[in-house]
């Protein structure tokens, strides 16, 4: 059956509202905390990666809505302001998103189910606030770190302190990534020292692992490094910067960090961290990442 190019059209218009392309970074959130936790059954991972994703990309469309008068000054080839689609429809959408993703928690545990209650206040916050005040990339950072944990509660070790450590570390990476982002809508120069945020997962890495894991976890690391040089490139060394870019090779590299999180897991399951890895930049092609 072939589709009509005006559902074509909304059809994308809903992936660019959920900022699909960045999705493999959410499932990969969820991989890392539900290994290193000590995994459990493979349906509480896919469950777990349903409510992430719901959660995700109600935040996502909530974003677009409660930006909806920056955008029609700033950003006019946004969904709301193109006339893509009508604002109501994406408020629907959004906390439709959120309210499935919610209930889905509700099949695991209390202490899952209460962090997912922070995670989506720390959307709705991030999403109500972040263009108007500057720490905005903390609050950011919070929905990631929430996110983490409740993959890192799935496992059979339930929630472990190197989970917790993980969380932050991953937290630190993205304020880093949202000082940067922000930029792209704020004006002002873009200082180096916020940046080293990004380098906390691999300063977490060379902390707890030890042995043949710390081999490994070198060359994840190395990896991880040579990645971000590169994006950062892009806005601090090119002739003519592209803070865009820079964001979207970040966001590709939270795959980066999960890897290195999950330093000493089972080969195949490295090779999932790399596919999703190669995903978020193939997905990257057809929908903005930011």
């Amino acid at each position: 059956m072939t589709l009509k190019p005006e559902t074509k059209r909304y059809l994308r218009t809903l992936l660019v509202l959920g900022r699909a392309s960045n999705l493999p970074t959410v499932w990969s959130n969820c991989l890392a905390g539900w290994l290193i936790s000590g995994a459990s059954s493979f349906v509480g991972l896919m469950l777990l990666s349903a409510s992430a994703t719901c959660l995700y990309v109600g935040g996502m469309y909530l974003n677009d809505a409660f930006d909806v008068e920056f955008d029609r000054q700033n950003r006019k080839e946004r969904p709301i302001p193109s006339g893509a689609i009508s604002a109501g429809d994406v408020w629907g959408y959004g906390f439709s998103w959120l309210g499935l993703g919610l209930a889905l928690a509700y099949f695991f545990s209390v202490t899952f189910f209460t962090l997912a209650v922070m995670l989506l206040l720390s959307i709705l916050l991030y999403d109500a606030i972040h263009k108007a005040i500057a720490f905005s990339p903390v609050i950011m950072a919070s929905c990631r770190f929430f996110l983490f944990l409740m993959a890192a509660t799935v496992g059979r070790n339930a929630l472990v302190g190197l989970g917790v450590w993980t969380a932050l570390a991953l937290g630190c990476y993205i304020v880093g990534l949202s000082y940067v982002a922000r930029r792209e809508s704020v004006r002002g120069p873009v200082r180096y020292w916020p940046c080293l945020f990004l380098g906390a997962p691999i300063f977490l890495a060379w902390l707890v692992n030890e042995g043949d894991y710390r081999k490994q976890s070198l060359l994840l690391s190395v990896i991880l490094l040579l990645w971000i040089l590169r994006c950062l490139s892009h806005t601090f060394l090119a002739a003519e910067k592209n803070i865009g870019r820079t964001v979207s090779g970040l966001l590709a590299g939270i795959v980066l960090v999960d890897l290195l999180a999950s330093t000493g897991a089972a080969p195949g399951w490295l090779f999932v961290f790399t596919l999703l890895f190669g995903l978020s930049l193939l997905f990257q092609r057809y929908i903005p990442a930011t």
